[in-house]
């Protein structure tokens, strides 16, 4: 009798500590997920403030037409661009990247910086630039413990991430204009 007892004892203890590790695992993958969610708000945030910079620099008469036009139409485009992250939002910010690349050449910075209103808007823009390269690498970064963790037997086995679909990684030139850097 106290044998079997302990049978049983040692078949609640096992299945104790079976449902304590697949729950705090399945708590860890909702936090990662939670922390996921986070990471693309603040990476979408991020690009709607670049395309508001580079609007107000467009829109501020400093620029010649043509090169407003072409940065307008740019940043009008990654504000329009679909919300969830896909090829055609990578396209729109790759687009917006390319338009500042061709706008703010060395000789334009220079003549910005030399206006209040020019420097002004330099530094936002330049502040914006710099804050989407960091949201993009802290989303990617996100992204891959998700897909670390994910990977695991445990988690599949079980189905612990439910229909939850894969993260993708967000792809796109987001590199600032080097002569827009300050130092």
């Amino acid at each position: 009798m106290s044998e079997v007892l302990s049978w049983v004892f040692a078949v609640l203890f096992v299945l104790v500590v079976i449902a304590w590790y697949l729950s705090y695992t399945a708590a860890r993958l909702d936090r990662l997920h939670v922390r996921l969610s986070g990471t693309l708000a603040a990476l979408d945030a991020r690009l709607v403030r670049r395309a508001e910079a580079a609007v107000e620099l467009a829109n501020s008469g400093l620029l010649d037409g043509a090169t407003s036009l072409i940065l307008a139409n740019a940043a009008a485009g990654s504000l329009e661009a679909p919300a969830e992250h896909g090829d055609d939002r990578e396209l729109a910010e790759n687009d917006l990247t390319e338009a500042l690349d061709v706008a703010l050449t060395p000789e334009t910075v220079a003549d910005l910086r030399s206006t209040a209103l020019g420097t002004d808007v330099l530094a936002r823009l330049s502040s914006a630039c710099t804050r989407v390269q960091l949201a993009r690498r802290f989303h990617n970064d996100a992204v891959t413990d998700v897909r670390r963790v994910r990977r695991k037997w445990a988690i599949r086995a079980f189905h612990l991430a439910g229909y939850t679909p894969l993260p993708r990684t967000v792809e796109f030139n987001d590199e600032a204009p080097e002569h827009l850097v300050v130092a």
